[in-house]
């Protein structure tokens, strides 16, 4: 494993392969997002990367945006002069890997994506801008939004059984920059969908039968819109799936790129 600095991204990389999945977190993630399920890309080089104003990586100059993380995104591409990628995402990482798959189809060579949504519907869009002003009252603002988080973002199970998943979640929520959290919220906010009626890469969407965020009925209405997806419901699991649900996850995985 190694780690570089990209035009002040973190970005991990793992594995080898004549094959490349690139991983995008969502809003409040990192690279720790697709810890568990690493396995599931065996025998291929993995990229994960630290979106602009997240986790390690730097703010970017302009404020945050979609369309700015994707040029962020073809930016870490084209330094390590990967041409064309298979591509993992999770939640707001679903909305930045679908608007790659359009402006830049011949890059993408598959979607795999957690928790998708299109964009938000407008009544989280109020809450969510919300959020970015509480985030910007600082750290004891993130604590509170990570306890927030953990407790609406996950199913019953995880909450009850699974007190290990709830503090990853709550201590990579709570460590996020509260000014990169915020424009990443407004990013989110703002997000509009992309043409993915356009996307020949197949693609797999996984949610949880708890997700309130890329809930089943939205990944069903997401599906129908892709020419080649495949939708997996997995059962007592919240939004964060790949920590939530990892086996099950690489399941999901496996089989998508056995074919």
């Amino acid at each position: 494993m190694s780690t570089q600095v990209i035009d002040g991204l973190v970005v991990e990389l793992n594995g080898e392969g004549d094959e490349t999945i690139l991983c995008i977190h969502g809003l409040g993630g990192s690279s720790n997002v697709w810890t568990p399920i690493l396995s599931a890309f065996d025998g291929k080089r993995i990229v994960r990367i630290d979106l602009p104003g997240s986790a390690r990586s730097d703010l970017l100059s302009s404020p945050l945006s979609i369309e700015g993380f994707v040029a962020s995104v073809v930016s870490v591409l084209d330094a390590l002069h990967l041409p064309s990628v298979h591509v993992a995402a999770h939640s707001m990482g679903t909305i930045v890997a679908q608007h790659l798959a359009v402006a830049h189809p011949d890059r993408v060579l598959s979607l795999a994506l957690f928790g998708a949504l299109a964009a938000q519907p407008d009544a989280a869009k109020v809450a969510t801008r919300a959020r970015a002003e509480a985030a910007r009252q600082g750290i004891a603002a993130m604590q509170d939004i990570a306890d927030a988080i953990t407790k609406a973002a996950t199913s019953a199970a995880t909450k009850s059984q699974s007190p290990t998943v709830i503090a990853a979640i709550r201590e990579m929520v709570m460590r996020q920059p509260p000014e990169g959290y915020a424009q990443s919220c407004e990013a989110l906010a703002e997000a509009t969908p992309a043409a993915i009626e356009n996307v020949d890469a197949p693609v797999l969407l996984v949610t949880g039968s708890e997700d309130g965020v890329g809930s089943p009925d939205g990944n069903k209405a997401l599906a129908a819109r892709f020419s080649r997806a495949q939708l997996v419901i997995v059962n007592d699991c919240g939004h964060w799936t790949p920590l939530e649900k990892p086996f099950e996850c690489i399941d999901a995985l496996r089989g998508f790129y056995a074919h």
